[in-house]
């Protein structure tokens, strides 16, 4: 065990090259999300405490690092992962928790068993023995992550990559987090709006990140800490957002938008290509020092639609409404506030929570951020960043004591071809978002940030656009699939030229979901649980699927359907507990990582070409390299004894 989950992570100190954290193989940290617990903080709290929960994240990043450092004495001796990981992570973390229980009692109550949250292990990922297919049912999250399924072994045909974690930086991803969108069923639901339901859409268009705006600060969750979010974030909207920006900068900033009303901030973590490139940010924080790696890739295309309720009119937007959704820790937490969604150009109509989708040729990858649409009407954030806003329930409706808002639906598309998960991504690279360390770039740790610096005019004409059905906006129509098209582009063949694995894969649907068509988690029908004993029949014009082009077929093995998001009806019931608030940004193609205040710099990082990244095999080649010394050994001990019995006769 100890070899499997340590043994590559020392294999090569130039791994991931200079500066670059080599992580551990088929491990990761696991500590509870003190956030979640902090439902309540005194107002004059909030900065100690905001600023004391980055330094956890903080600890919990160094603790990860120290994993790496420490996997050859940890293969020796695997009671060293306590004394030189866990046990120094847990003495940092109850002095912190105890500074944050000081800072509270100060201003209100101490609160309760914070101590007890310090406690953290050190945890098998899952990553080593899981293959593409093998018990990943395409919802699961956290601990389901290392169940590995049947058939569990590692190896085959280079799937293995760096260690067990795999990925550019040995942290992720691996084979077993993508699955072929064709081997899944539609299952995008949306709620009957009702006769009094709120049908207009809104659009605002603001680029896809062309000047190049990175940070790997999270100025909701941790305002005023740099890289409180250890992982960087593309940024559009609002040209003055990192972790320093007050409420008076923000609504001063430039804006990227057509609409010079809207300088609302929205960010997402970047998406990166695992291809060997090294970006600017390489030996940074929050980029390559903290296992972030390879090509920064720039959206296609980004659409920002508002849309309305199901059940009623909306009401604005409060200025400088903050509102994160998804959870960047989701992989270590578990579902509860997940909210990632993932799927490909023309099969919108099947959503998937915790895999990375491989698209047929012609077919884009797309992300899709359904936020939070229910607001408690009163604050404009809240001490875990989450309570003060809601989803609707499966029907449209907002819990109680709350309204329903504007609802922001981000949809992000990328021009990256499905991986050649057979290779490891050698012949096509594979892709995953920038992620904490300690969460492996997980997709289901997929998540967005928003911060409403509308003008109030322009917000009321949104609502008004709604409450009265129609289509506004300057972006309206300029791109994206708006409510009732049809989608842009049709694929032409299944991923990589191949087929879906033999498992009767469908072909691409109708239509894509439309904006609001899905939310989170709320009820979920029976026809959409996942399984693949009754697909729906293709559409008459759909492409015929080839069968799998030898080796280096991307599709899945195995003939396991995962299962996915079976209702894409409005999430939950209420307000989701706090999880955790790091920010994101899809990526670019940029170069050069530049800060959101610093238009120089990111113009000479901008004329930095990118240089080849080192990287090394995995456990798998590990074990090839070892097996010759191994066998001569063997033979010189055969040699001895061989010599030994002919000297005594």
């Amino acid at each position: 065990m100890a070899a499997n989950v340590y043994a590559s992570a020392t294999e090569d100190d130039a791994v991931g090259g200079a500066g670059q954290a080599r992580v551990l193989g088929g491990a990761t940290i696991d500590c509870p999300d003190v956030a979640t617990n902090l439902t309540t903080v005194p107002e004059k709290a909030r900065p100690d405490v905001d600023k004391e929960l980055a330094a956890l994240d903080e600890q919990i990043a160094q603790a990860y690092q120290r994993l790496g450092e420490s996997a050859q004495a940890i293969q020796q001796d695997p009671g060293v992962a306590d004394d030189k990981v866990i046990d120094p992570l847990e003495e940092e973390r109850s002095a912190t928790l105890e500074r944050i229980a000081a800072a509270m009692e100060e201003e209100g109550d101490r609160p309760e068993g914070l101590g007890e949250l310090a406690d953290c292990s050190v945890r098998d990922s899952g990553n080593a023995s899981a293959q593409p297919g093998d018990g990943q049912d395409g919802n699961s999250q956290a601990g389901d992550q290392g169940e590995g399924g049947e058939g569990g072994e590692n190896g085959g045909d280079g799937q293995d990559q760096g260690g067990g974690n795999g990925g550019q930086a040995g942290n992720g991803p691996v084979a077993a987090d993508f699955v072929d969108i064709q081997s899944v069923q539609p299952n995008v639901v949306k709620p009957d709006p009702t006769a009094d339901a709120s049908k207009g859409t809104f659009v605002s268009s603001c680029g896809v990140n062309e000047n190049g705006l990175f940070n790997s600060d999270n100025v909701i969750a941790a305002p005023g800490v740099a890289n409180g979010a250890h992982h960087f974030h593309d940024y559009i909207g609002n040209q003055a957002t990192n972790a320093f920006s007050s409420d008076d900068q923000l609504a001063a900033a430039d804006t990227s938008c057509e609409d010079q009303g809207d300088k609302s901030s929205y960010y997402w973590p970047v998406l990166r290509l695992q291809n060997g490139t090294e970006e600017q940010d390489a030996n940074s924080p929050g980029g390559g020092i903290e296992g972030n790696v390879g090509e920064i890739v720039t959206p296609k295309e980004v659409t920002l639609t508002f849309v309305g309720n199901p059940q009623g009119e909306v009401t604005a937007m409060p200025r400088l409404l903050r509102i994160i959704t998804g959870d960047a820790k989701s992989f270590v937490n578990g579902p509860a506030n997940a909210n990632a969604s993932w799927s490909c150009t023309g099969f919108e109509d099947r959503q998937l929570e915790d895999k990375y989708p491989l698209c047929p040729q012609g077919s884009d990858v797309v992300r899709t951020f359904d936020f939070q649409s229910c607001w408690d009407g009163r604050n404009t954030d809240s001490a875990n960043h989450r309570t003060h806003m809601a989803f609707m329930d499966a029907r449209g409706n907002c819990p109680s004591g709350f309204t329903p808002v504007p609802q922001l639906v981000q949809r992000i598309v990328y021009d990256v071809d499905a991986p050649s998960l057979n290779d490891g991504g050698a012949t096509t690279p594979l892709f995953a978002v920038d992620s904490f360390p300690e969460q492996l770039h997980k997709p289901g740790t997929d998540h967005g940030d928003f911060i409403n610096v509308f003008d109030e005019d322009l917000m009321q004409e949104m609502v008004d656009c709604i409450n009265s059905g129609r289509t506004c906006g300057v972006g309206a129509g300029d791109g994206g699939e708006q409510p009732g098209e049809d989608p842009k582009e049709e694929p032409t063949e299944a991923p990589g030229g191949g087929g879906n694995g033999g498992n009767g894969a469908e072909q691409p649907g109708d239509g894509a979901a439309q904006p609001g068509d899905k939310g989170g988690k709320g009820d979920k029908p029976g026809a959409g649980d996942g399984s693949q004993e009754n697909p729906s029949e293709p559409p008459a014009d759909a492409p015929a699927t080839e069968e799998p082009a030898g080796d280096d077929a991307t599709t899945p093995p195995g003939d396991k359907q995962p299962e996915v998001r079976a209702s894409a009806a409005p999430k939950g019931d209420g307000a989701a507990g706090a999880g955790n608030q790091q920010g994101d940004a899809v990526g670019q193609e940029t170069p050069g990582i530049g800060t959101a205040t610093d238009d120089a710099g990111r113009q000479a990082a901008a004329a930095d070409a990118t240089e080849p990244q080192t990287v090394s095999g995995g456990l798998a080649e590990t074990g090839a390299q070892l097996w010759p010394a191994a066998a001569g050994a063997v033979l010189v001990i055969a040699g001895f004894v061989l010599l030994r019995r002919v000297r005594r006769t």
